[in-house]
């Protein structure tokens, strides 16, 4: 008898106290024996073939609701039978009907009788007694005499099914118990900060240091070169002084408020790597300090010379002198009128005449969010939430733009 013919036979009969489960077995009183998770010929409209525990536990849990129900399975942690099933199953269970279109015959049937030493019988032609505990010594042939020679037949991949014991299901791989992905992203980003610090310093420190202290006239502009930089600047550099940009190093500003996606905290390393790090993350990196200023640089091709131009980031427009706005080249914006408010300019049309807007964005994000930036002459510059890969042309677009808008403005 099929492990499903007997779970019937014993609910009609009203027998559901002698179906009991010790370790991996469901035993029907001292009749049958069958592994826990051999499937039964009842598939679910989801396609899966349901396992035996599980309509056990589903016929003896019954008069719960089926929400109460699911919840006590995944405590039991068995797969339960989903709502569509549960009317025409119990109703073939119970007797109430004789057939259903969901159940399939075509699987062997394994019963392991307590009668015997717990052997198992298929026929095909000559019958198989195998123990639970498959090894060869303990397989037989018997009927013709023939041996083993007939048995192409026999569904070696039944025979295997009836002997697993799966340990997990697929829900309970996705629970991920114990794991904090978290810390594998904190403890990444904090590795790659740590490659571009010593990567950067160097450079870093020689341009900060010519830009801030020497009062050259060539201040806030770059030097040729990959291998580090000259004390003498190269003929071919990118000459701001004398155009509409004022002297010094430029300036971009960010947005204060954290609900914006670029801030001081994480615009070094979108701009100069191309590489987008939540502001939650990199402020809990830094402890909470918060930058008065970032430099950020940027490597530009000038006749067949590579500048390296430096920018100052800022996020407070308010302690800017006014002989320091005629720097500020680019602003990225909150969406937020209240964000210019006590800007030295008359309106929208006259800030970004004078100074390039951007506005960073979720590519996902709705449409209302970027409603009043639409209205703006700024960019939305666009990044995917997932997809770190695609920041690097976010990045360079970014680059473009306002290499192309100070080109423009200093020639102007």
């Amino acid at each position: 008898m099929d492990p499903l013919s007997a779970l019937r036979d014993f609910t009609i009969r009203g027998e559901l106290d002698k179906v009991t489960q010790t370790e991996n077995e469901i035993r029907f009183g001292s009749d049958y024996t069958f592994a826990s998770s051999i499937e039964t010929p009842f598939r679910s409209k989801q396609g899966n073939l349901y396992t035996l525990q599980t309509l056990v536990f589903f016929i003896k849990n019954y008069s719960l609701k089926h929400t109460e129900y699911i919840q006590t399975a995944r405590a039991h942690r068995i797969p339960p039978v989903t709502l569509p099933d549960r009317k025409p199953l119990f109703e073939y269970l119970t007797g109430k009907i004789d057939s259903s279109d969901q159940i399939e015959f075509h699987l062997p049937q394994n019963p392991n009788s307590l009668d015997g030493p717990h052997k198992e019988t298929f026929t095909n032609g000559d019958e198989i007694l195998r123990s639970n505990n498959y090894n060869s010594n303990n397989v037989t042939a018997v009927g013709d005499g023939k041996g083993f020679e007939n048995l192409e037949n026999v569904d070696y991949l039944a025979l295997i099914r009836a002997a697993e014991k799966p340990l997990k299901d697929r829900e309970q791989l996705l629970e991920c118990k114990n794991s904090d992905f978290y810390s594998v992203l904190v403890s990444s980003t904090r590795r790659e900060e740590e490659r571009q610090r010593i990567e950067s310093q160097q450079r870093k420190d020689g341009l900060v240091a010519k830009n801030r202290l020497m009062g050259v006239d060539e201040r806030g502009l770059g030097y040729g070169g990959d291998e580090g930089f000259e004390t003498t600047p190269k003929p071919k550099m990118l000459q701001l002084k004398g155009g509409k940009i004022g002297e010094g190093v430029p300036i971009i500003l960010v947005p204060s408020a954290f609900q914006t996606l670029l801030t001081i905290y994480n615009v070094k390393e979108f701009l100069e790597d191309g590489v987008y790090i939540p502001t939650d993350v990199k402020v809990k990196n830094m402890n909470g300090v918060r930058p008065e200023c970032v430099t950020v640089q940027k490597k530009f091709s000038r006749d067949r010379d590579q500048v390296v131009k430096a920018y100052e980031v800022r996020d407070k427009p308010s302690a800017l002198k006014a002989e320091d706005w005629d720097r500020v080249v680019a602003v990225f914006v909150l969406g937020k009128e209240w964000q210019f408010k006590d800007w030295p300019f008359k309106d929208h049309v006259e800030i970004f005449n004078k100074i390039i807007g951007f506005f960073m964005r979720f590519e996902d994000d709705s449409v209302e969010s970027a409603k009043i930036v639409k209205q703006w002459n700024v960019k939305i510059i666009s990044i995917s939430k997932n997809k770190r890969h695609q920041d690097r042309a976010a990045a360079l677009e970014v680059w473009d733009r306002l290499e192309e808008f100070v080109r423009s403005r200093s020639h102007s």
